[in-house]
């Protein structure tokens, strides 16, 4: 049994890693669309939003089809990961007439909550310098010296504004926490009234895409505010002072109060068209990648 399982978890890791690089590559050019409007500010002395068709005849004007997959490289080592940790550290199969699960069993909203919280932390903390990065790589302007890779970005944002910079929007990114709190449980859950359905069969590839789609899009409407304040934060250039120099500070409630003083409660809202467009198929693909390898990986195994 404990063998079982730990060809169980290995094969978690190996699917989600493999689920998230191919939706990353997939979804690209619509993260940057997203993050270039959540950075942008609608204040004074500053353009405003484009909106998404305007933002992509932007970037294909001035940086032509590859500026629609700037950040890509920290966008894949951030992924792999990030999935990696959110799949190995569901403590739990989930239930399946037939598949990869060792057992058959049901939990509780408590565990999957716990379960889906935990993942996020881990992989949060740990790929945070990572989305500092892809961030920066994504809202570079034309007039910026343009990162060259993604190590060269590492070894600049460190140079100019040292360790605390890949740490920027910590908090936040945190606080979204409760965006896998709920897409997880709520995946789980609608997978199994699905299999209600065909409780002889695995579940079909649609149905996996339905259950996936529906749980990302309603986690990301309830929790969406987080992004655009950890976005604006990333984006934050603060340069090293001499020391016992003043620094400016800018938190996560100061950051908030800007966004609606100056462009109301809907600036916290900014991009989430274009978000649900790619992080819905972003998860459809990931999920159904990562069930599907699953599959593969434990018919070999038998």
């Amino acid at each position: 049994m404990p063998s079982k399982r730990k060809k169980w978890t290995a094969d978690s890791v190996i699917a989600g890693a493999g689920g998230g690089f191919v939706a990353s590559i997939a979804t690209c050019p619509l993260d940057v669309v997203k993050t270039k409007l959540q950075a942008q500010r609608a204040t004074l002395g500053q353009a405003d939003y484009l909106g998404i068709s305007g933002t992509f005849r932007n970037i294909i004007r001035h940086d032509g089809f590859r500026g629609l997959y700037r950040g890509l490289g920290p966008t894949i080592l951030g992924y792999l990961p990030t999935w990696a940790i959110y799949f190995r550290q569901r403590l739990y199969p989930a239930p399946s007439a037939k598949g990869y699960q060792p057992t058959t069993r049901e939990h509780g909203w408590s565990l999957h909550i716990l379960s889906a919280m935990a993942a996020g932390a881990t992989s949060t903390i740990c790929t945070n310098p990572l989305w500092v990065i892809k961030t920066r790589f994504m809202t570079q302007s034309r007039d910026e010296t343009r990162f060259r890779h993604t190590l060269d970005a590492a070894i600049t944002i460190y140079r100019s504004e040292g360790i605390r910079a890949f740490y920027r929007g910590l908090l936040p990114a945190l606080l979204g926490i409760a965006h896998v709190a709920v897409q997880f449980p709520l995946y789980e859950q609608l997978k199994i009234v699905a299999q209600r359905h065909s409780p002889d069969r695995p579940l079909s590839a649609l149905s996996i895409l339905f259950c996936s789609a529906v749980a990302k899009m309603t986690a990301s409407v309830a929790t969406y505010p987080h992004e655009v304040v950890r976005t604006r934060l990333q984006t934050r250039r603060q340069l090293l002072l001499p020391s016992g120099a003043p620094r400016k500070r800018s938190g996560v409630i100061r950051t908030t109060r800007k966004i609606i003083h100056f462009e109301g409660w809907r600036g916290l809202y900014k991009g989430l068209s274009v978000n649900l467009i790619r992080t819905v198929p972003n998860s459809a693909v990931t999920m159904l990648t990562y069930e599907l390898l699953m599959r593969h990986l434990a018919a070999r195994g038998s």
